[in-house]
């Protein structure tokens, strides 16, 4: 995971399921990417033995250092957010190869490296909007020219980062798709802008391709064009539609293929925009709102895998 030192407890999902597996009596290590390594083909890691609390002055201890084989623990959860760059696949080389050698990892190390979150809704047009992803300058401003308001993204972006949208008409055009493609050399999603969007862009929580019945609708603020939490959006809990049901049914068998145990879809209206694989968040929003213990259904899944 990312520094424990620097995460609000409030809101951390992975301190979510460190609280659980604590409270089942697992033992709980905590790595960040620099402390993996291999030697003599067994991968190890530099690891914290640690322990939570539910204290925002002091919420861990470490209680002993040690260094271990990855396939001495039962399951790795790998939860470092993005960005999504070269030291992030070489993680997931090492991570696969821990799997190999007997841990479980969640989510499956291959599956997070070909599953890109923007992209892999490509894998389902019938639930996403029009899309398009080039960094081909003038087939994006056809696109653009067919639909009249966009929106485009990196692909390797969260929290909201580098979002536009372009409307009809936009005179900074030209200068948003110099800027986000890199003047053609740097690949982008573009799709077509959901109004809907001001509803709320549901965050849907799936666990070995179950939904969790009740989804975060996060509202972007005044004048914001962004409906993520990291951008200042509030929020509001909202059941599950006919619609979003289906679309978790349409990706769910693929989701278990894959080994994602824990994913978070975005839904925007009707219609699938993201499908978030690397460290899902929100936990801990829907939990407050619904009384709700999702790190344990996810606790659940992960003890019949280990069966």
């Amino acid at each position: 995971m990312d520094p424990i030192e620097s995460i609000t407890i409030q809101k951390d999902s992975t301190f979510a399921m460190m609280l659980e597996a604590q409270r089942r009596g697992w033992q709980l290590f905590y790595m960040q990417q620099q402390d993996l390594f291999v030697e003599a083909g067994l991968v190890s890691a530099q690891m914290k033995q640690i322990t939570v609390d539910e204290n925002p002055k002091n919420w861990f201890e470490v209680i002993d250092e040690v260094t271990l084989p990855l396939h001495h623990l039962d399951c790795t959860l790998m939860r470092k957010d993005p960005p999504f760059d070269m030291e992030y696949i070489y993680t997931t080389y090492l991570l696969e190869l821990a799997e190999k050698q007997g841990t479980l990892i969640v989510n499956r190390p291959d599956s997070i490296r070909s599953a890109n979150e923007k992209l892999f809704t490509a894998l389902f047009p019938d639930c996403s909007p029009e899309t398009l992803v080039s960094r081909d300058m003038q087939r994006i401003k056809d696109f653009h020219d067919q639909h009249q308001h966009i929106v485009v993204k990196p692909l390797d972006g969260m929290g909201g980062e580098m979002i536009f949208q372009i409307r009809q008409g936009d005179t900074n055009r030209n200068v948003i798709l110099e800027a986000i493609t890199n003047k053609g050399q740097r690949t982008i999603m573009a799709q077509r802008f959901l109004p809907e969007y001001i509803e709320g862009d549901k965050r849907i929580l799936l666990i070995d391709g179950e939904p969790f019945p009740y989804a975060l609708a996060r509202i972007p603020s005044a004048g914001e064009g962004r409906a993520n939490l990291a951008a200042g959006a509030s929020y509001k809990g909202v059941e599950l539609t006919p619609r979003d049901k289906e679309i978790c049914q349409r990706v769910a068998p693929t989701l278990k293929k894959m080994g994602l145990l824990f994913v978070g879809l975005d839904v925007i209206g009707d219609y699938l925009t993201e499908i978030n694989v690397t460290s899902p968040t929100c936990i801990r929003e829907l939990d407050t709102l619904y009384s709700a213990n999702i790190a344990g259904l996810l606790i659940d899944a992960i003890e019949d895998k280990l069966k």
